[in-house]
């Protein structure tokens, strides 16, 4: 019984582990989640479907990756845009977006990545309305689809590191 209530309370610690870690992190995923927290797959696994169960947080499917959330804090646009600021080359072409009204053409050279890449990127990106396509003449240009002010603010309390970078 004494070996029952240490494993209990070392699971209990890890719950709360990833929990603070979701709540730091909102938008986070499975294999982020390992890498931060140095835990073994199946550990985290378990208690994020506790976590779930307990309704403490949420998670949305988005392609390849499940994306967790703490329960009742974010609107739908805010959850997309962290997803999005949880992936390096997405969140890139974002901030590109913000700064200037880019083509493809233009992305790719100042990322120095193919075009096919950009698109599947930007194709994403539109489809959870964060950017616009416009057509110019045979180009297209992208523009913003939500306000600014919405990821700056996410980026400065969810993404410090990214916010210090970006703006200077």
């Amino acid at each position: 019984r004494e070996g029952w209530c240490i494993v209990n309370d070392e699971s209990n610690v890890n719950s709360i582990r990833v929990l603070q870690h979701i709540q730091n992190n909102p938008g986070c995923h499975l294999r982020q989640i390992k890498r931060e927290l140095i835990m073994a797959m199946g550990t985290i696994q378990y208690h994020l479907n506790l976590l779930e169960k307990q309704g403490k947080i949420l998670s949305e499917r988005k392609n390849l990756h499940k994306h967790y959330f703490p329960i009742g804090l974010f609107k739908q646009n805010e959850k997309d845009i962290l997803k999005i600021l949880n992936q390096e080359t997405a969140r890139e072409i974002l901030l590109i977006v913000m700064e200037k009204k880019p083509t493809q053409t233009d992305i790719a050279n100042i990322m120095q990545i193919s075009s096919a890449s950009v698109n599947w990127h930007i194709k994403r990106l539109v489809e959870l309305g964060l950017i616009l396509e416009q057509k110019d003449g045979k180009f297209k240009k992208y523009t913003l689809g939500v306000d600014t002010k919405n990821i700056i603010s996410l980026m400065k309390n969810y993404h410090p590191n990214i916010w210090s970078m970006w703006s200077n």
